[in-house]
């Protein structure tokens, strides 16, 4: 029998710890809460979760604080963020740090529990709805991309890249020369489940762009289709049309 998913959750609201923590814990995951973000850093110097849903604003080391220092260290820890309903500024700037994906309060216990499940299926065995093909391995420019071990690397250096930034990637490498819409990318890389805001994906973009572009403002091989979305072009060529 395979050990249960271990998850994090870190949020100052007592009630909503324990909620978290019986459901999840009902759901078969192992759950263990915290009251803020320096008890998360903390304990990562001890113990390793598979997951970490993480309250944005919290006093002390808030969220975003905590999110920021993992990704400056280079970890990869997948972070599900929870934001204020509504705060989009905040969304943006959690993602732009790193986050995988992020859920606005209030939510019900079993939409989290499904936005869990969709970045550990992500992290597990690539993104939804676009099998991974076995032993494939990209050349973007100088920076490779190895779908069978995950990892993303620049003359032999490795580059941190998280659950989500990989799963997006790998949808852009599947689908070369195609033009693909904002809805269509959350499909491709989150399932065709995830309710999430579509602009939500041009902060994607933009930090997978800083991953693999040799000038991120001036992308050569993912390139803006305006009014539309996005298109990787394999040999950074400037597409027309």
């Amino acid at each position: 029998m395979s050990k249960p998913h271990r998850i994090w959750v870190v949020d100052d609201d007592a009630e909503m710890r324990q909620l978290l923590q019986d459901y999840l814990g009902e759901q078969g995951y192992e759950v263990r809460c915290m009251a803020d973000g320096r008890q998360l850093l903390a304990r990562l110097d001890h113990q390793r979760p598979d997951l970490v849903v993480l309250d944005l604003m919290m006093p002390g080391v808030d969220g975003l604080t905590a999110l920021r220092r993992l990704r400056d260290d280079g970890d990869d820890l997948p972070v599900l963020m929870l934001t204020a309903k509504g705060e989009a500024v905040d969304r943006i700037i959690g993602l732009e740090q790193g986050a995988d994906d992020y859920l606005a309060k209030p939510f019900l216990p079993r939409e989290l529990a499904a936005r869990i499940e969709a970045v550990l299926r992500r992290r597990g065995s690539g993104p939804a709805g676009s099998p991974l093909m076995a032993g494939g391995s990209f050349w973007i420019g100088e920076t490779q991309l190895d779908l069978e071990t995950r990892t993303l690397q620049r003359h032999g250096t490795p580059i941190t890249i998280t659950t989500g930034e990989f799963a997006l990637l790998t949808a852009f490498v599947q689908h070369p020369h195609r033009p693909l819409s904002r809805e269509r990318l959350i499909e491709l890389s989150r399932g065709p489940d995830c309710d999430t805001d579509s602009r939500s994906m041009d902060v994607q973009v933009s930090r997978v762009r800083k991953l693999i572009e040799p000038d991120p403002a001036r992308p050569r091989y993912l390139q803006t289709v305006w009014g539309y979305g996005y298109v990787f072009v394999p040999d950074g060529q400037t597409r027309k049309g």
